[in-house]
């Protein structure tokens, strides 16, 4: 009976299908557990690929040829399986990075051998086809789990849908074990059969996949700017990048079945990657970001994610087809007959494996960080044309066979000095750069290791502060205004805000005004990347009292979940003010988990306040943020900022105990008379976001849970395990529904007669400040 290379084939993808399921998961929980730092990140995908490498070695080394592959390949799937459902029990307990990778060496050791053992069910000829069709299953994959399987359900529900996926496949692979006995032949288990200058075309594999792994990470930052990084955005950019690399592999095993010389024609595709490594630097860093593309002209999120999956397309599909030939070529050129496909396979898959983890650890922890994008693409070049060289060696016996490998040199250096700079308009603006063209000074620019930082300068002297893309902070009042309530909320509302932790550092404003309160005698910032504050410093050092610089600050750079739950600190305030919630990790700050652990870190009588914004989202993704807090502080109230009498942002302020404030005992605090020190900034802090008394600052109450019973009904809550507001805010990051959601959410709000207290006068006015405010807003 013949082989049915078909469905080993589906095997393969089924494989890959559910690898790629497991590894969004994962990678999804461990930001939880260990935060989103780079490093943390780097560590976790050097245990993953590390473990498929070594996997993939296993097979043929200790597994021998004399048993059935298909039902070794079963026991690997089921194997996976059960790993895969541990692993989630497991992971949210891990506390670093080493224990974390440590957590995913079982199940990713599986994953490296599910391949090698197929490759030994199938004709040397066919293992190119094999890797395709496991990269076109990693594809549905990743897409499954992005666009459906975590937006809709949470990471238990992807987890079991990728276990289910590894029990078919392995059902599948026992029935045709036990109606197929026949099987090719191979070499008997431990020799070894090696091609020509075998150890060339390994190195050069192995640089291809440096290079590829390199600029996934340095290219999927870049694209993340432009598209913007929600789940969706990033889901589309793997998506696209594994369709290259499938179609690719798919072309090359049909172009090896007719090749004289692969090991040639190898070194030709490392050269073409040189040129198809330009193609994209420059798209990416001088063409895409001016087309001219105006996302909130969309009246569907879904058309824009048509037009990033052309964008994509159109920058990536050409390096990622020349990466994903290069697989089947390098097996062509080092294969020979009669040799242990199982081994064949492995060796070359190690060799594009280590390369790969190699490449990525290096754009993740140093490229970008130290040489920046620009010079990290220039490198890529210079390495593509290096492998090309390795396999197109000139001939020592004909004068002109150098010729080739100096115009291969003299070519290489020009696409390197072709290589634009990261645009300057691309790192502040991201999506929106070509709508910002010509309207202000990008004054400054810094591609962090964890995140890119801009800031931009305008003639009427207002300044922009920028993260990942993303306007974060400014000068103009409206800004102000919320960063300024965020820090006076949090220690004004607090008898003794003696110690105040900031999460979220940006400009430096909102823990500037926390730093003001005489009361306050120690300030801890928590920042993820190191130049916000230094770029906050710099620039913004008026508007937020030079709080970098005070003798009350101590700076941590760490993501902030990370810290708080490893700190046995505790606070009288916190404050967060975390990125859009639609920025893939942003979400991990609005958890139900996260705000029990505040809740926990806070002494007696402190307060949590938290920024929540209305534009760029949706009023599923602001009922789900204001329902998750409420869920925890159930006393909590809302503070609203806005903007030309309509809702902008606004404030949650959350305690354990009922609020109460005494309007006398607030003038008092804030230093207007009688203060508890004379040299009190706060009036003139407050005067300058047009607020010059108690009462109107606490006019921006916006109501409390009572207010808000049926606005709330059916809000989703945000948990670790489904992390909700991300997929919800993503669907409506076009939008500026702000003042409907605004207004909607006041037409329930009641004057809190028991919160206030003072003369009976100071009350009255602050009634009628409030009614005023729901007025003017309708």
């Amino acid at each position: 009976m013949t082989w049915p290379l078909p469905l080993v084939l589906l095997l393969s993808a089924g494989s890959g299908a559910a690898a790629l399921i497991y590894e969004i998961v994962w990678f999804q929980v461990l930001e939880l557990a260990i935060g989103s730092t780079a490093v943390s990140l780097a560590v976790v995908l050097a245990a993953f690929m590390g473990g498929t490498c070594l996997g993939s070695l296993i097979v043929p080394r200790f597994v021998s040829t004399r048993g059935s592959p298909l039902r070794v390949y079963a026991g690997i799937e089921i194997g996976i399986g059960v790993c895969g459902l541990l692993v989630l029990l497991l992971m949210p307990s891990v506390g670093t990075g080493l224990v974390a990778a440590a957590c995913l060496l079982p199940p990713t050791l599986l994953m490296g051998m599910t391949l090698p053992a197929l490759a030994r069910q199938i004709e040397v000829s066919s293992l190119g086809f094999l890797y395709g069709c496991n990269i076109a299953g990693a594809v549905v994959g990743c897409l499954l789990s992005g666009f459906y399987l975590l937006r809709e359900y949470d990471v238990a529900t992807a987890t079991l849908a990728a276990a289910a996926v590894n029990a078919a496949v392995a059902a599948i692979a026992l029935v045709l074990a036990a109606v197929c006995p026949n099987r090719p032949k191979s070499m008997p288990r431990g020799t070894v059969a090696t091609g020509p200058s075998s150890w060339t075309v390994n190195a050069a594999i192995a640089l291809s996949g440096f290079c590829a792994l390199a600029a996934e990470a340095i290219w999927t930052r870049m694209l993340g700017l432009l598209l913007g990084a929600s789940v969706y955005a990033l889901s589309i950019i793997l998506a696209v990048f594994l369709t290259g690399l499938g179609i690719g592999t798919g072309i090359g095993s049909l172009l090896c079945r007719s090749l004289a010389r692969p090991r040639l024609a190898l070194g030709w595709c490392q050269l073409l990657l040189a040129g198809a490594i330009a193609w994209t630097a420059y798209n990416l860093g001088a063409s895409l970001p001016y087309w001219p593309i105006n996302p909130s002209l969309s009246p569907n999120i879904w058309f824009t994610f048509q037009l990033d999956l052309a964008r994509a397309c159109w920058a990536l599909l050409p390096p990622t087809l020349l990466w994903g030939a290069s697989f089947p070529l390098a097996l062509a050129a080092t294969s020979v007959t009669g040799q242990d496909s199982a081994r064949l396979f492995a060796r070359i898959y190690a060799s594009n494996t280590l390369g790969a983890i190699a490449g990525a650890l290096a754009a993740t922890l140093l490229f970008i960080a130290w040489v920046g994008s620009q010079s990290a693409e220039q490198l890529l070049i210079a390495l593509s044309t290096a492998a090309a060289l390795l396999l197109l060696p000139p001939k020592p016996t004909r004068a002109l066979s150098f010729a080739p490998g100096l115009l291969a040199v003299i070519a290489a250096w020009l696409l390197i000095y072709s290589v634009p700079p990261l645009p300057k308009l691309l790192v502040a603006y991201g999506r929106y750069a070509a709508t910002w063209v010509g309207k202000g000074e990008v004054v400054y620019a810094g591609e962090g290791r964890d995140a890119p930082v801009a800031v931009s300068r305008f003639p009427n002297n207002v300044l922009t502060f920028h993260v990942a893309g993303k306007i974060q902070a400014s000068n103009v009042p409206r800004d102000m205004r919320l960063q300024r309530m965020l820090g006076h909320l949090t220690t004004l509302t607090t008898d003794h805000p003696r110690s105040v932790l900031v999460i979220g550092c940006g400009a430096g404003i909102t823990a500037g005004a926390v730093s003001i309160d005489p009361r306050v005698e120690r300030v801890t910032i928590v920042e993820i990347e190191k130049l916000v504050p230094q770029a906050a410093s710099t620039w913004f050092g008026e508007p937020n009292f030079n709080v970098i610089h005070n003798s009350k600050v101590r700076l941590r750079i760490d993501d902030g979940r990370h810290y708080l739950l490893r700190t046995k600190e505790r606070f009288d305030g916190i404050t967060v003010d975390p990125l859009d919630p639609w920025v893939k990790g942003a979400a991990n700050l609005y958890t139900k988990e996260f705000l029990d652990a505040m809740k926990q870190h806070l002494n007696p009588g402190g307060v949590v306040t938290m920024y929540i914004q209305l534009f760029e989202t949706n009023e599923e993704a602001v009922k789900s943020a204001v329902a998750t807090f409420f869920d925890v502080f159930p006393n909590g109230t809302i503070w609203g900022n806005t903007y030309e009498g309509r809702g902008h942002d606004m404030v949650l302020l959350g305690q354990v105990a009922p609020l109460r404030i005494d309007l006398e005992d607030m003038e008092r605090r804030m230093g207007y008379r009688g203060s508890v020190s004379s040299a009190s900034e706060i009036p003139q802090s407050l005067a300058e976001i047009g607020m010059n008394s108690p009462e109107e600052l606490f006019a921006t109450y916006a109501g409390r849970r009572s207010d808000l019973t049926q606005w709330l009904r059916g809000a989703a809550i945000n948990r670790d395990r489904n992390l909700r507001m991300q997929y919800l805010a993503g669907i409506g990051q076009d939008l500026d529904d702000s003042a409907a959601i605004y207004a909607g959410m006041l037409a329930s709000r009641r004057f809190p007669e028991d919160l206030f207290t003072g003369t009976e006068g100071r009350v009255d006015f602050l009634r009628d400040a409030v009614r005023r405010s729901s007025a003017g807003r309708r």
